[in-house]
């Protein structure tokens, strides 16, 4: 056993926790415990269109009534400085600014619906469609990142690889599994991958546990981590559960949210036995 283990659980508070979301997180908890590790919760609360407070309030009151305990993070009605991603900025700017200065980055122009016109077609339902590379050529004297996205420069035909701990060894080509990704979006907000990997290495995690859907989002983070000269942590994607019609569980289905199975006077362990049960 490993007193150094790090985890971490990062909902967002953008809607209701679903049962997929307690099974993931309960694995989490079930790593870091038999490892007498530290267990992080992380607020993910970039999206200010989607994140509210009330859900913010919930996620946490909610895995605590599932049973989670973790050690770093905030108290059940406590604040979440300075685990809040919205409190972290100054991190994701330094970032930003790093990047810039060693050419991993450049600004990108390209509308929503040139981007549907021009890039390849997703891989799947759960990732973005490749970028086509309009923007390669563009360079911008910028202090600041705001007004346009910024995007990371794969590079083309290297082979990503690593070794999951629940699916096994893994790789992406970058440039055809994933293309040049967004890392600053014109909002003036830090993009996801840029964000959890700031994150992450700030918090000290060693593995993370999430979903499936994230799988190819870890190559892009694994280059994310070598331009910014950070260690890379191991990492863990569980299966993802579905519904009746084999759709992958989203905050809409309210049905088999964590707060209407408690309304429903289902107790954590009967939740628990549910997720195992993928139902």
């Amino acid at each position: 056993m490993s007193l150094d283990y790090r985890g971490r659980i990062a909902p967002s508070p953008t809607g209701y926790m679903h049962l997929g979301h307690a099974r993931t997180f309960w694995t989490a908890y079930e790593r870091a415990l038999e490892r007498r590790g530290t267990l992080v919760f992380r607020n993910e609360d970039l999206d200010a269109r989607r994140c509210r407070p009330q859900y913010a309030r919930a996620m946490f009151e909610d895995l605590a009534w599932y049973g989670i305990r973790w050690q770093e993070g905030p108290d059940v009605g406590g604040p979440f400085a300075p685990y809040a991603q919205s409190q972290r900025r100054e991190f994701y700017l330094e970032a930003w600014r790093r990047l810039l200065a060693g050419g991993w980055i450049y600004p990108c122009s390209c509308s929503r619906r040139e981007l549907a016109e021009t890039a390849s077609a997703p891989h799947d339902d759960h990732d973005e469609p490749v970028y086509p590379g309009t923007c390669r050529g563009k360079t911008l004297e910028a202090a600041a990142p705001g007004g346009v996205n910024w995007r990371f420069r794969v590079p083309d035909g290297e082979r990503i690889a690593f070794v999951d701990g629940a699916l096994g060894a893994q790789s992406f080509v970058a440039g055809e599994d994933f293309g040049d990704f967004v890392v600053w979006r014109r909002e003036d907000v830090p993009a996801y991958q840029l964000a959890v990997v700031v994150d992450d290495a700030a918090m000290r995690i060693t593995e993370v546990v999430r979903g499936a859907d994230l799988l190819r989002s870890t190559a892009r983070q694994i280059l994310l981590q070598r331009a910014l000269g950070l260690s890379t942590p191991e990492y863990f994607h569980c299966a993802l559960l579905c519904d009746e019609r084999g759709e992958r569980l989203a905050k809409r289905h309210d049905a088999l949210g964590l707060r209407t199975l408690r309304e429903q006077g289902k107790t954590p362990e009967d939740v628990r036995i549910m997720a195992r049960r993928g139902k």
